[in-house]
């Protein structure tokens, strides 16, 4: 039981991290290695000055919806592993951490029509600019996420606490 402990809470940690990388960096879209865009902004490189120059997106409605529920994810993954910790400590022995499964899950749902609505609405929140490029590795990092974060959400709810 200690082991299953043990790797719930490093893949909870793990994939906070994950959540965390894929709503703050620069690459949901990338056109080549000098252009890409993120949920915040689009940025470029430019070779005269040797650094990245970013302009704040134009925002959408599908994008203002992908911000909030990958942030709302990224707070919920939070809060279950707040949660977590507490019932870790709190909790009478045989307990079931029902709380912190539950937040894990909705972060995970959260996370999920976030990334489903940029998949099927990049053309509008790109706004036809898309041509050319591919989804870039924060895009498929909050992809790789959703099943993490459900699965990590089961297995709390039927991890109980033991001596």
């Amino acid at each position: 039981m200690a082991f299953l402990l043990m790797f719930v809470t490093v893949l909870h940690l793990i994939t906070l991290a994950m959540l965390f990388i894929a709503t703050m960096e620069k690459s949901w879209w990338s056109w080549d290695t000098t252009k890409n865009s993120d949920l915040w902004y689009n940025c470029h490189y430019d070779n005269g000055s040797g650094a990245w120059m970013c302009t704040s997106t134009k925002e959408t409605e599908w994008l203002q919806s992908v911000q909030a529920l990958m942030v709302l994810s990224v707070v919920f993954c939070s809060i279950s592993f707040l949660v977590f910790l507490v019932q870790l400590f709190c909790m009478s022995k045989g307990g079931l951490f029902y709380i912190t499964g539950l937040c894990q899950i909705f972060a995970g749902l959260t996370a999920f029509t976030a990334t489903l609505i940029y998949t099927l609405h990049h053309t509008e929140i790109l706004e036809g600019d898309e041509k050319t490029g591919q989804f870039g590795y924060c895009f498929i990092l909050a992809w790789v996420c959703v099943p993490l974060l459900l699965c990590s959400g089961v297995m709390y709810v039927h991890l109980r606490k033991k001596e």
